[in-house]
């Protein structure tokens, strides 16, 4: 964990999502991150369509679940989520969709 870099105060997702970039360089939790965001996408899709808004209650355990596993177990660091909440779920849904289009691996070297 820099402490350069959590001492920083972002501004703006521009500005964020390189140091979001640089704490999910481990394969294992970028993988992780695209499995659980991929299933909560789905997931609150399929609770909304269906009517079982219920459902909604499991998105975040599933996309935190996955997503910490990666960084406690993987990375070894701790997940930005918790001092940039907003930032860190936007970069979350910005990674998964970098992903698919093939903007970023599951390495953590850019393809663009």
């Amino acid at each position: 964990m820099g402490t350069t870099a959590e001492a920083k105060e972002y501004t703006s997702l521009k500005e964020f999502y390189p140091y979001y970039l640089s704490e999910h360089q481990n394969t294992t939790c970028r993988v992780l991150h695209f499995v659980g965001t991929g299933l909560l996408l789905m997931l609150a899709i399929v609770a909304v369509v269906l009517g079982k808004y219920a459902w909604l209650l499991f998105v975040p355990v599933i996309g935190y679940g996955f997503a910490w596993v990666g960084h406690f177990f993987f990375e070894h660091n701790k997940p930005a989520t918790f001092r940039y909440p907003f930032y860190s779920l936007a970069s979350d849904l910005k990674l998964f969709f970098d992903i698919l289009r093939r903007k970023q691996g599951f390495r953590s070297e850019s393809k663009a």
